[in-house]
């Protein structure tokens, strides 16, 4: 039996060009199963709902070795489980060479060890380098000013009068909330950051 597996690294992002590759390879659409998720490790549920079906002589595609994981050695200790332990053959389609099923010899399986030792390198360098820039990125925009997450809302125009009321004792967290038309958490927050200012 043939199946396919996509990964793409979040919800946002398309898998169509997987899909239409490993449709290519004569997989049935039914038989491909897509993560939206990271490939730092293989705690997927689409992928390891894969491997529980896999039995000996299957072939698992996929279009990249990056789309079977990121992490070097997760890659290579999968690789062994996948092919060693389950007995099922691999196929990445874009490197010829990473295709169990061909020079089962000494020589082919060198070679092909060695190439998933380098692609696995280059996938887990690749990921490190998307974290940077992605660090870099956010670094840039706070320097700049841009805030992330939801606005802050603002505090309504009795909130000094209820925040010194319950900062006295006279009315409850829950009354003074309240009051503010805000959400206990959301005022005693607003509230805290006052007392602190206050106290430094």
């Amino acid at each position: 039996m043939n199946y396919g597996y996509a990964r793409v690294s979040s919800i946002d992002q398309n898998e169509d060009r997987q899909f239409i590759e490993l449709q290519k390879a004569n997989i049935k659409k039914s038989n491909i199963y897509v993560d939206k998720q990271s490939g730092k490790d293989f705690n997927r549920p689409q992928y390891n709902k894969l491997v529980k079906k896999l039995k000996p002589k299957d072939v698992l595609y996929v279009l990249s070795i990056d789309r079977l994981g990121r992490n070097y050695n997760e890659i290579q200790n999968e690789w062994k489980v996948l092919t060693k332990d389950l007995g099922i053959e691999i196929c990445v389609l874009d490197m010829p060479l990473l295709d169990t099923r061909n020079q089962k010899d000494l020589l082919g399986t060198f070679i092909a060890d060695l190439t998933l030792q380098i692609l696995s390198f280059v996938a887990e360098s690749e990921r490190e380098n998307i974290r940077k820039r992605q660090r870099q990125g956010i670094d840039a925009a706070k320097a700049k000013g841009i805030k992330f997450g939801r606005p802050e809302i603002p505090n309504p125009h009795n909130f000094m009068d209820v925040y010194e009321q319950w900062n006295n004792q006279e009315i409850s967290l829950k009354e003074a909330a309240k009051k503010c038309n805000l959400a206990i958490g959301t005022f005693y927050t607003k509230a805290r950051k006052i007392r602190d200012k206050n106290n430094k």
